[in-house]
């Protein structure tokens, strides 16, 4: 076992809040991504399979295991895939946390590699083992359980998986696995951590931030970049279905030589005054209690409503990344940002039925507009980038 602390305040609500902000997006869609599954499987599956066999649950737990390994390859090999997927890969920690780090398109991205299962798998069973396969996924990332033995050879381990996210050269494009560690075996890209070389989490071209509309889209845009400035259509289609790697006249996966080496690195860190992280910790709080109540509540909500609450969470999520990266522009979004909430509760644009809370929100958005108007005039000082984590 080893107790080396994984986790840092900063960096954990930053995952959380992607998480938040994903949930949300999914909520405006839901049941959209499986529609196409039971469109295929009602009108084009050819076997019926009893709903009470085992051998369906089996059927269905390795057919959802064997179609993530693939999915879950493509969103690293596929250039615009990985794009939407390098959010789960950028925090430089590895903890049961960063399970929840997903792109709002992640899911969009993933179902098509679902659809083939829906010829002969019912949508009941693919739903559930979909669950249980990313559940068992949760565990997996730590860095405290070092192996399991035996059962190294069949599931993915923490062991196994803390190599796929490592940005070391012999870690890059290993260990794609969901539950079952066997499909990287029989497709050759299975890999051990090295014994003597210490695993860097992260992006192999860090971009660092605690900023969740940042670490979204900044390589959304840089794929677009390297799209637009290719020569022909042909190297164009190649940017954005190649791997990341990938260079004109070089192999689909890029060459060995035009992969960047990474070595030890510092962490990112921006080391913030007590006050402050008390101040973020009490909003985020704040997020999640409005959140859940969102989530309860918007399907009777009329669709201003709900864009409002929408804005809430992105907006108030957003900010307190700029203010956990000291942002230049962090103390002005946040004072804007408190002072439209309670100009929006006052008219009653945000609402619900508990008047009291939302009574007690327009006082304390009000206290806080009050100090950031203090940092403004300098009474209040927000630290500067500390480099050690």
């Amino acid at each position: 076992m080893n107790k080396k602390p994984t986790y840092r305040l900063n960096d954990s609500l930053t995952s959380l809040s992607i998480a938040i902000v994903s949930v949300t997006v999914r909520l405006t869609f839901r049941g959209a991504e499986s529609y196409a599954y039971v469109y295929l499987y009602e009108n084009y599956h050819f076997v019926d399979l009893p709903w009470n066999h085992p051998s369906t649950w089996y059927m269905a737990a390795l057919g959802v295991d064997f179609c993530y390994y693939w999915m879950h390859r493509a969103a690293h090999e596929v250039h615009i895939l990985w794009a939407q997927h390098q959010v789960h890969h950028s925090s430089e920690e590895f903890n049961m946390v960063v399970t929840l780090r997903h792109s709002v398109l992640h899911g969009w991205c993933g179902f098509i590699f679902y659809l083939p299962l829906a010829f002969a798998i019912p949508p009941a069973h693919f739903v559930t083992h979909q669950q249980f396969n990313l559940i068992f996924q949760f565990w997996v990332h730590t860095e405290v359980v070092k192996t399991l033995g035996p059962l190294e050879w069949i599931f993915n381990t923490p062991n196994h998986h803390r190599v796929h996210h490592g940005s070391n050269f012999y870690c890059l494009d290993k260990n794609y696995g969901g539950v079952l560690i066997i499909w990287d075996r029989i497709f050759g890209t299975f890999a051990n951590p090295a014994p003597n070389e210490e695993i860097i989490y992260g992006l192999v071209v860090n971009q660092p931030s605690f900023n969740l509309l940042r670490l979204e889209t900044f390589y959304t845009i840089y794929a677009y970049e390297k799209m637009n400035s290719m020569a022909s259509w042909r190297y164009k289609l190649a940017a954005i279905f190649y791997g990341p790697s990938w260079q004109p006249n070089r192999p689909r996966l890029g060459a060995e030589e035009d992969i960047v080496k990474v070595g030890p690195r510092e962490k990112y860190y921006v080391k913030l005054p007590m006050w402050c992280n008390a101040y973020i910790i009490i909003h985020f709080c704040l997020v999640i209690y409005i959140f859940q109540e969102f989530v309860i509540l918007h399907a009777q909500m009329n669709p201003m409503t709900a864009t409002c609450f929408i804005c809430y969470i992105i907006g108030s999520l957003t900010v307190i990344g700029l203010l956990f990266d000291n942002s230049q522009y962090a103390a002005n979004c946040e004072l804007i940002r408190c002072g439209l909430l309670v100009f929006a509760i006052q008219v009653g644009v945000l609402t619900i039925e508990k008047k009291n809370v939302f009574g007690f929100c327009e006082l304390f958005f009000g206290v806080s507009s009050f100090l950031w108007i203090l940092k403004s005039f300098n009474v209040l000082q927000i630290s500067t980038p500390d480099k050690n984590a």
